[in-house]
């Protein structure tokens, strides 16, 4: 059935009361079908050609942009028993504000009146203290006084051995002087002797001149026990010399020792003094702590200790409190191979969990629902899930996040990256390519500035 000629079958017979040729002329061919199916592979391909913006999509929390900004727990710096409590879950605290009061559990600190018996210790020890200052301002003033009689002493001592020394001189020379009127009475008795024999001098004259040679021998004697006399004087003087220095060095080591005592015992009492000090400035520290009060202004989550009469130890968790005043931020993860495409500064679209929102992450202009937000940190060290942790600023040029928004709740992040056509990120994805790696604009000028 070719229908190359002009005489056709079809107009003589009717083709269709055939068996095999039923198939063929009651098919329904679907024209307008075909042409929205052309239209539609045109439409695609149009598509192909739009632009398409590369994003980076992550999965993050809702936190506070500063550390002392988000929830906490309060713990107590010393093991204790909960005797009261102040507050209930949800209330509002302002800094300050008693929680609870708690009561020692270690028997040290049992007594009532343990600051004031510190207290006393230490003003008895500071009266110890100072009777010590006392005894060494005494014995400075004995030492003085002991130094000052030495001094003196030796003075005085001194001049008896000058003394002593001149007086040996003198009499020295008395003694030569005698010596010289002997020899003197011995010529003139002799001569005198002579003569009388000769006839020429009387008895007389010879006994006058013998008694004249035995005074002077007598003077002689004399004489000489005085120079003997002086020079033991001497000997004397000088023996008081170093019996007064030995005396008095022994009397000053002495004092100086027990100056040295009292100065070594007020030292340990100064010693003593400050230890309690610092008991006593920890034990009155210790009674405060027996009060847990709010770190600062929030609300009282949860009490994660409860009832009364239970005990607990130091730095254990008590109570969490959300401080009441915080500006949102957002943590989200990123994987390691898209870290090279965050910076800090870079615009991402935040959807919120139960906040309604239409999303295309290609086409953030139409999307609804997505808020603005600014890349402020990106964490240097990888997180324990395998991802990099970037911290996200609500974005001051968008409209502004919703009041409603809890931290703690969930978020889906889109890091804004090139624009690209459809087709080239439909091939990225299928090669499973990393986004384009590109620098922003700000970075060159930063670089040019360093």
């Amino acid at each position: 059935m070719l229908n190359i000629s002009n005489n056709k079958v079809g107009d003589h017979i009717d083709l269709t009361m055939f068996k095999s040729s039923k198939p063929v002329f009651n098919k329904n061919y679907y024209k307008h079908f075909n042409r929205f199916l052309m239209a539609v592979a045109g439409i695609g391909v149009i598509i192909l050609f739009l632009p398409w913006t590369q994003n980076i999509t992550g999965r993050g929390l809702v936190t506070t942009l500063k550390p002392n900004q988000r929830p906490q727990t309060i713990q107590s710096q010393i093991p204790g028993r909960i005797e009261a409590w102040y507050v209930q879950e949800g209330d509002f605290v302002k800094t300050g504000d008693t929680i609870l009061r708690i009561s020692e559990v270690k028997s040290e600190y049992f007594d009532s009146q343990l600051v004031e018996r510190t207290n006393q210790q230490i003003k008895s020890k500071s009266s110890a203290m100072s009777a010590y200052q006392s005894k060494v301002e005494a014995l400075n003033r004995q030492i003085s006084a002991l130094s000052q009689e030495q001094r003196l002493k030796f003075a005085q001592t001194k001049n008896k051995l000058q003394q002593a020394r001149l007086k040996l001189k003198s009499d020295s020379i008395a003694l030569e002087a005698a010596k010289t009127n002997i020899a003197i009475a011995e010529r003139q008795y002799e001569r005198v002797e002579t003569l009388e024999k000769e006839g020429l001098k009387a008895v007389k004259d010879v006994e006058e001149k013998r008694l004249k040679l035995q005074e002077t021998q007598a003077k002689l004697i004399s004489n000489e026990n005085n120079y003997l006399a002086s020079q033991n004087e001497v000997i004397n003087a000088e023996i008081e010399l170093s019996r007064i220095s030995q005396s008095y060095v022994d009397k000053i080591s002495k004092a100086q020792s027990d100056m040295f005592t009292a100065q070594s015992n007020q030292f340990d009492t100064e010693a003593q003094v400050s230890k309690l000090e610092n008991d006593y400035t920890n034990y009155k520290m210790r009674q405060n702590l027996l009060y847990v009060t709010a770190p600062q202004d929030g609300f009282i989550n949860k009490a994660l200790r409860g009832g009364i009469g239970v005990t607990f130890k130091a730095g254990e968790e008590l109570v969490g409190i959300m401080p009441s005043n915080y500006d949102l931020a957002v943590e989200t993860f990123i994987k390691p191979i898209d870290l090279p495409l965050i910076h800090p500064g870079e615009k991402v679209r935040v959807q919120f969990d139960g906040w309604p929102a239409i999303v295309f992450s290609g086409w953030p202009n139409v999307s609804y629902g997505t808020y603005g937000a600014t890349v402020v940190a990106i964490e240097r060290f990888i997180s324990d899930n395998g991802k990099y942790r970037v911290l996200l600023a609500p974005d001051t040029s968008d409209h502004e996040w919703p009041e409603a928004i809890r931290v703690g709740s969930g978020a889906r992040t889109i890091a804004l990256l090139e624009d690209v056509p459809i087709w080239f990120e439909l091939w990225r994805q299928i090669n499973s390519f990393p986004p384009n790696y590109y620098q922003p604009n700000s970075q060159p000028i930063a670089e040019k500035k360093q």
